[in-house]
């Protein structure tokens, strides 16, 4: 890992804990142990900040996801681990750092919006066609909106309007909301794939 990915890192986990807006610049710059100058070579402002760490956190969240899906045993489970795996993100991150990109860096949160709707798009699909071919997920689904559906409700759970995180836990709201659909769209060797999975989770 780089110094600059370093960094990154560094400043993911103060971003996921305590949001964006809780810090100030110079705040970050003593949190991070690094010298003023050094910050100001590496990013522009506050704003690039933000945007790098956003992108370093795409990045690192491919690769993590190509890792544990090459170990699923069918679609079934490789849906339901990028499902457990977008859970576990939110148990970990405090709301305040989605709404602070929202709210304050709305580039950043387009870029958000641009990966949901390609990488993640082509993703989903991917793994619900062969899930279909495979009988496991039922043959009467649209495929494209189906998937379509499964982003839209990630935007939705994400929108503070709808869900305001001070009255919505926002892993209950991802529970309630995807594990139900997916069961929905399994066929029966499909649901019982499914059922096995949120049994050993639950083990």
């Amino acid at each position: 890992m780089t110094f600059l990915e370093t960094i990154l890192e560094e400043t993911l986990q103060i971003f996921k804990k305590e949001g964006i807006e809780a810090n100030t610049e110079d705040d970050l710059i003593r949190k991070l142990d690094i010298r003023k100058h050094t910050y100001n070579e590496m990013f522009s402002g506050k704003a690039d900040l933000v945007m790098q760490t956003v992108l370093f956190d795409i990045e690192s969240q491919k690769e993590l996801q190509a890792a544990f899906l090459a170990k699923a045993n069918n679609p079934v489970e490789e849906i339901m681990m990028l499902l457990q795996d977008g859970l576990d993100n939110l148990q970990n991150t405090n709301p305040l750092f989605i709404l602070d990109v929202q709210q304050k860096y709305p580039e950043v949160w387009q870029v958000c919006l641009n990966h949901f709707s390609t990488h993640s798009y082509f993703q989903i699909s991917d793994i619900i066609n062969k899930g279909i071919l495979q009988a496991l997920f039922r043959r009467d689904i649209n495929l494209q909106l189906v998937t379509k559906i499964i982003l839209e409700q990630l935007t939705m759970i994400l929108n503070p309007v709808i869900f305001p995180p001070d009255r919505y836990s926002l892993e209950e709201v991802f529970r309630s909301v995807y594990l139900y659909y997916i069961r929905g769209i399994c066929t029966d060797t499909g649901g019982k794939m499914a059922e096995a999975f949120f049994a050993k989770l639950n083990s």
